[in-house]
């Protein structure tokens, strides 16, 4: 067994062992946490495999933006408890199917190792250049449309998952009026009270 060999058990053990922890705590922020230790550890699979473009790829905005976004969300907004109630009253239909995705994946790892067919390369990454280089050269000329399609998609989604949840009557928000500040006279902003010896006033 060589060092790369003993790297990839590794690596493949502790996605698996954190992928589990993902889908069986019942700690929302755990949860996100060994979340980004499994993309850490497909990142590292990534660059086993030479694939170092999709690695960083999977670092910057996985790890970097979504889970730690997620993280953040689960941690403000206290959604914990509701959580725990829908999965609980919802068990029997994820255990339902959970079941149905395994056996799914069984068979498609035991068809696809039956060679029925030819694999070729669409798009082979030229000797001269890095996969980096070749991807950009592929992304950016022939398929420039998808990719600011899909640009504009997740644009538009980003918008309306803000517009959403930003709901002014639900936000404990004290925010500045400067026309009320600017209007106020001494009429409606001082109040003269006398009290009287030996008594007080309810504020």
């Amino acid at each position: 067994m060589n060092f790369t060999l003993s790297l990839f058990y590794l690596f493949s053990f502790i996605l698996i062992s954190s992928s589990l922890v993902v889908i069986s705590t019942r700690n929302m922020v755990h949860a996100a946490m060994f979340l980004v230790l499994a993309f850490l550890n497909a990142a590292a699979l990534f660059v086993l495999i030479g694939a170092e473009f999709l690695a960083m790829l999977l670092i910057i905005v996985y790890v970097g933006a979504i889970a730690v976004l997620f993280l953040f969300v689960v941690m403000m907004l206290n959604v914990d408890m509701v959580a725990k109630e829908e999965v609980n009253r919802k068990r029997p239909i994820l255990v339902l199917v959970g079941t149905i995705l395994f056996c799914e994946i069984l068979l498609l790892v035991k068809f696809s190792s039956i060679k029925t067919y030819e694999t070729t390369s669409l798009f082979p990454t030229p000797e001269t250049i890095t996969n980096t280089q070749a991807i950009g050269n592929i992304l950016y000329t022939d398929f420039i449309l998808p990719f600011q399609l899909a640009g504009a998609v997740l644009f538009v989604a980003m918008i309306g998952a803000i517009v959403l949840t930003l709901k002014d009557e639900t936000r404990f928000i004290r925010k500045q009026k400067i026309y009320d500040q600017v209007s106020r006279t001494k009429a409606n902003s001082l109040e003269i009270v006398k009290v009287k010896i030996g008594e007080g006033i309810n504020l």
